[in-house]
């Protein structure tokens, strides 16, 4: 039977078990490490940097790297949290994320990020790339301009769903999200009920049909700021502390 070990989140003493990574470690105990290209059901990827910590002072992403007895970590100092808002700004400006007329808005992770970390306007130039979409397919369409190269779909397309439907191409700055067809989404097998489209953090995969299915106003982060589910879980065990 594994047995739970200890280290430090934040000045405070965290159980957890062999084999969890940092981010695990935090949400169990409540800690909310802002992420994107993680997602508790697929491999992690370590892409997005988000997610990055101080590990007993030096940087690492907390999504990747193994919780260890006796480590301490930072998750909040002024200087991540700079960090972090300074690489949401950059994947604003990189694509084209027009949130007001996006139908993701209100349900989409980065854009509530910016929410989060207090965005008002990104200070970096914005360099409207020219970016194709694919509504080749009869029930999904993919959108390249808001996709932020997280690498969900393609995890979760190859692990979840077993079709290895998308695939990265090209490097730097003509990195993209392609498909395992030549004549483009329509030529794949996806499915609308697969999770690589339910993954996405951004509006870049959609199911068609289903446009604004959820009313503007009632989406999740529309109620709650991103993390306040995990958050909750240390307001809880507070509570439950001062009842005892």
């Amino acid at each position: 039977m594994s047995k739970t070990f200890t280290l430090t989140i934040d000045n405070t003493a965290v159980k957890a078990e062999p084999g969890w990574t940092i981010l695990q470690a935090a949400d169990a105990a409540g800690v909310y490490i802002p992420r994107l290209c993680g997602h508790k059901d697929l491999v992690p990827h370590g892409s997005c940097r988000v997610c990055t910590v101080l590990v007993n002072g030096r940087p690492q992403s907390a999504c990747t790297t193994p919780a260890t007895p006796g480590m301490v970590v930072d998750t909040a100092t002024d200087e991540l949290k700079e960090h972090r808002k300074r690489l949401i700004e950059m994947l604003f400006v990189e694509g084209n994320h027009f949130c007001m007329f996006c139908e993701r808005s209100g349900g989409c992770e980065l854009q509530a990020l910016g929410y989060r970390f207090g965005m008002l306007s990104p200070r970096y130039p914005y360099q409207f790339p020219v970016r194709e979409v694919d509504a080749s397919h009869p029930d999904v369409m993919v959108d390249r301009n808001r996709c932020i190269l997280c690498g969900r779909c393609v995890r979760a397309s190859r692990d979840l769903d077993g079709r290895s439907a998308f695939q990265f191409v090209g490097r730097g700055p003509e990195k993209r999200i392609a498909f395992n067809a030549a004549d483009g989404l329509g030529g794949t097998d996806i499915e609308a009920a697969d999770r690589a489209v339910e993954v996405c953090p951004v509006g870049a995969i959609l199911r068609k049909r289903e446009g604004y299915r959820v009313p503007i106003g009632q989406r999740p982060y529309d109620r709650d700021p991103i993390g306040s589910d995990i958050e909750a879980k240390a307001a809880a065990a507070a509570g439950a502390g001062e009842e005892d």
